[in-house]
């Protein structure tokens, strides 16, 4: 696992666009899994800008969203396909047919998930998947005690996930819906490449354990540290609790001279 710690959120969502940029110029029919949440919101404003500004072009690329909450409607306020219309699909140029997101209004979840998982296949697999870390090492909507080898299914959420998420649903937990649908874990190790992105001493602990801890489904995002190709990039907050913080800048440096 690569591990770029940096001075603040900008340049942890700087790094992260100009990675998938350079991804999309070399593959333009790069697939893409997307992640929600407020850690890749910049991400997505540079993407953005990228395309508006420099032309970069997403014409070709396919993306698949990590999970999407069950039990509200798609236009819901706080739903996650309206969070990547407003943060990201609105401003560029991936056609409608190429977005896939969790559809969280299935009558039929079990067999909704396996079409979700042979969609991805069929798409060639996930080249980049973003990812965020709950405050317990949670990835996705994969939370503490998740099986390792989990594929996409219908979820139920922890109480600290319910009370992290509150604050979108006017600080009511009771309004935060119970269930989610979320890429497995063993779904979401098969992509080619991830990132993870983290900022704040609120997630110091759980990137602490996801990186130097031991492996296990009580930090889901430990898995992380079998995936072949890992490069996680976090703020000095995020790294905080982290042993070998002079090593990998170190190692960062290194690779930047290369």
């Amino acid at each position: 696992m690569e591990v770029i710690i940096q001075p603040n959120h900008h340049q942890i969502a700087s790094i992260a666009a100009n990675i998938i940029r350079d991804a999309i110029l070399k593959k333009p029919n790069l697939v893409l899994g997307l992640a929600t949440g407020s850690t890749p919101i910049e991400l997505y404003k540079i993407l953005v800008r990228m395309h508006r500004d420099d032309g970069l072009d997403f014409s070709d690329v396919t993306t698949f969203n990590l999970d999407e909450y069950v039990g509200i409607p798609l236009d819901h306020p706080q739903s996650y396909h309206t969070f990547m219309a407003h943060h990201f699909f609105d401003h560029v140029n991936i056609p409608k047919a190429n977005q896939h997101i969790p559809q969280n209004i299935s009558d039929n979840h079990e067999e909704f998930c396996a079409s979700y998982e042979e969609k991805i296949v069929c798409a060639g697999g996930i080249d980049i998947q973003i990812l965020g870390i709950g405050t317990d090492g949670h990835i996705g909507f994969n939370e503490v005690s998740s099986s390792l080898a989990s594929r996409t299914r219908i979820v139920t959420l922890s109480q600290s996930t319910l009370e992290a998420n509150a604050i979108h649903f006017n600080c009511d937990v009771n309004a935060v819906p119970q269930m989610a649908l979320t890429m497995g874990i063993a779904t979401i190790m098969e992509a080619k490449k991830c990132l993870l992105l983290a900022c704040g001493t609120s997630k110091s602990q759980a990137i602490a354990k996801a990186i130097e801890g031991p492996i296990t489904s009580m930090v889901p995002a430990s898995i992380l540290q079998m995936h072949p190709n890992t490069v996680t990039i976090i703020d000095e907050a995020a790294s905080s609790m982290l042993s070998e913080v002079e090593y990998y800048n170190r190692s960062y440096a290194n690779m930047l001279s290369l």
